[in-house]
């Protein structure tokens, strides 16, 4: 086997990402280019055997602030079709980017909690399971909740939830439009109801340069589309949905505090089902929800929401670090401390 960085051959790994059963956008070299808008370097790595791919990873490197190293991410990667190339993945991209001055390679693939070949792997590989806690302390969201669109339109409504039906129908009855976004200059409508919602909800979002990088590189390219939310010409949501292969990520969501009971959302999140299962989805992702279920957690409404709509509770691995130098592992970990000391402060002085 040998290992080869796809930087003029882009087209064969997006294709073997596209294909796998695994494969995510965030995986594709359009995504590196997104993040290369933000300060990454991207690295697509690939491992050939016999003339084709056997694993794949998209690396995202950046330097630590704290540290004359880098840290290396694999966002939902690494994907591969054998243990055998997985180890040779590992092993070669770990040398590749001990070059880079890299200290710590995280990953975090969409591979179901408990799959024994990839427990394996962990076992062999060196690799570090990282502990981040039943809510949204990793970089991806370790729960998910997933719809299978195999069944018919009419079988998917009947299967959701009596309230979700009705705040989906209510929304139309009241005048309630979704329309695809087709002009990269109506991101800034997107952005102030991202904006609206971030102020609302406590949390912090990326520069409109971000969303017009996504546009660039996703939307153009058809593996994203920006949904929004009218009643007669006043935006109520916004949303940004991911597409690759079979299935479909609602990955961005936003909505205004005005008219909120005329559930745009809920139509927001109808269509786009609607959308995904056109182009020949078999499978929406509504993405992350806390794994602590108690109906008194401050998170229980979003998994209320998405459970609303017949979607299922998805538990992924989770991340794991591969240290990549001796006693550096050590220092990503004592930094960490400091930075997630340093961001629970900021949040208590709100």
């Amino acid at each position: 086997m040998e290992i080869k960085l796809f930087v003029e051959k882009e087209s064969l790994f997006d294709h073997y990402v596209a294909s796998h059963p695994r494969g995510d956008v965030l995986q594709t070299t359009a995504w590196g280019r997104v993040k290369e808008s933000s300060g990454w370097q991207a690295y697509p790595l690939g491992v050939m055997d016999q003339g084709k791919l056997a694993a794949a990873a998209l690396i995202l490197t950046k330097p630590l602030p704290l540290f004359p190293a880098a840290a290396a991410y694999s966002p939902r990667g690494p994907l591969y079709s054998s243990p055998e190339a997985l180890a040779v993945l590992l092993k070669e991209g770990a040398a590749f980017l001990r070059g880079k001055g890299g200290l710590v390679w995280k990953m975090d693939p969409a591979i179901p909690k408990g799959d024994g070949e990839w427990l394996e792997a962990v076992r062999s590989l060196n690799l570090k399971p990282v502990e981040t806690g039943l809510d949204f302390a990793g970089v991806q969201p370790r729960f998910v909740m997933t719809l299978d669109l195999t069944r018919s339109l009419d079988t998917l409504l009947n299967n959701m939830k009596s309230k979700t039906r009705y705040n989906i129908r209510y929304a139309m009855r009241k005048g309630v439009y979704i329309q695809p976004l087709k002009e990269k200059s109506r991101l800034s409508v997107f952005y102030c109801l991202l904006q609206e919602t971030a102020e609302r909800d406590g949390f912090s979002i990326r520069p409109l340069s971000y969303f017009e990088a996504i546009w660039d590189h996703l939307v153009q390219a058809n593996l994203a589309k920006v949904f929004l939310a009218y009643h007669g010409d006043t935006p109520l949501a916004g949303a940004i949905c991911f597409r690759l292969g079979q299935r479909t990520w609602y990955v961005y969501g936003a909505s205004s505090s005005e008219q909120r009971n005329l559930q745009a959302s809920h139509l927001m999140q109808w269509e786009m089902i609607k959308w995904a299962k056109g182009a020949g989805c078999t499978v929406y992702d509504f993405r992350g929800v806390s794994g602590d279920l108690r109906p008194e957690h401050p998170l229980y409404g979003l998994y209320r929401f998405k459970e609303g709509f017949g979607a299922k509770l998805q538990e992924y691995v989770g991340e794991l670090d591969l240290p990549l130098r001796r006693g550096g592992y050590g220092l990503w970990l004592g930094g960490l401390k400091v930075h997630n000391w340093i961001r629970s402060a900021k949040k208590k002085g709100r």
